[in-house]
């Protein structure tokens, strides 16, 4: 567990990093876009992801929209010109990627479009990736699962030992679920710290923390048995196979002293978007 005053000690560490940059203007040369200006970078396209920064002060929605044949993905981009990360998860082929800004109601304008093409030769691997909505690059997620998994060596037992301290130390936040606004985006980080959130917080906090150890992981959206509404949760590569894992429904029945396993039949699930 993260100490309030670790969590603060890390962020002031942060924060003083970022200050020196601003003062002996040492920025890496990607880690920002300049005012107004779209950034589409290619340059990991072998890990099957696409960078994607903006930076603006207007206050209309930007969007990047992913598509390939008829499938699409669309997401909201946030504005402070850092990079983003963003899969290109609907198999090789190719692809075009653009970035919209609303101009209003429901009308959007192209900033920037580019044609990629995707040539994974293990599609598995894309599930490895930090990217914007399954972030684990500030570190602080990717300690804690090295932490729960060190010293086991196999995947199987390394996936549990994950499962089981989201299970058994996180609580749902009906609270959150009821005022939650479209286009959210969890904070592993925050999720960690305060083992609170809702099902799209836990499976981008499950799926973070076993991509940071190596285990492909999707983050799936979709709908459940015994579930109300849209719900969100895992699949796992174990052995060439996808187990499907709901550590949200499993947190809710453990506080509710039902029973419940680690691995769901895939039956029950039916999914509309996976990350």
């Amino acid at each position: 567990m993260l100490a309030s005053k670790d969590r603060i000690g890390i962020l002031k560490i942060k924060a003083f990093v970022l200050l020196l940059c601003f003062i002996f203007n040492t920025f890496p040369a990607s880690a920002l876009a300049s005012a107004e200006e779209v950034i589409i970078d290619t340059g990991a396209i072998k890990r099957g992801i696409v960078d994607i920064a903006y930076r603006s002060d207007s206050p209309e929605k930007v969007k990047v929209v992913i598509q390939k044949d008829s499938q699409r993905y669309t997401y909201d981009l946030r504005t402070d010109g850092s990079y983003k990360s963003f899969p290109l998860q609907m198999g090789n082929g190719d692809y075009t990627v653009s970035v919209l800004q609303n101009t209003q109601g429901t009308k959007y304008k192209y900033l920037k479009t580019e044609h990629v093409s995707l040539a994974l030769q293990d599609q598995s691997s894309l599930y490895l990736n930090s990217i914007q909505n399954i972030d684990y690059g500030s570190g602080l997620v990717a300690d804690k699962a090295e932490e729960l998994t060190q010293g086991f060596t196999t995947d199987e037992a390394k996936v549990e030992a994950i499962y089981n301290y989201i299970v058994d130390n996180c609580s749902y936040d009906y609270d959150k679920m009821r005022t939650v606004q479209t286009g959210y985006i969890p904070d592993t980080d925050d999720t960690l710290f305060t083992k609170k959130g809702i099902c799209y917080d836990y499976a981008s906090l499950f799926a973070s923390m076993t991509r940071s150890v190596g285990i492909p992981c999707k983050l799936v959206k979709g709908y459940a048995d015994n579930v109300n509404g849209y719900h969100a949760w895992n699949e796992v590569d174990l052995n060439g196979e996808w187990m499907v894992i709901d550590t949200t429904s499993d947190m809710q029945r453990r506080a509710a002293h039902k029973t419940y396993t680690m691995e769901k039949p895939a039956a029950s699930y039916s999914k509309t978007y996976e990350y």
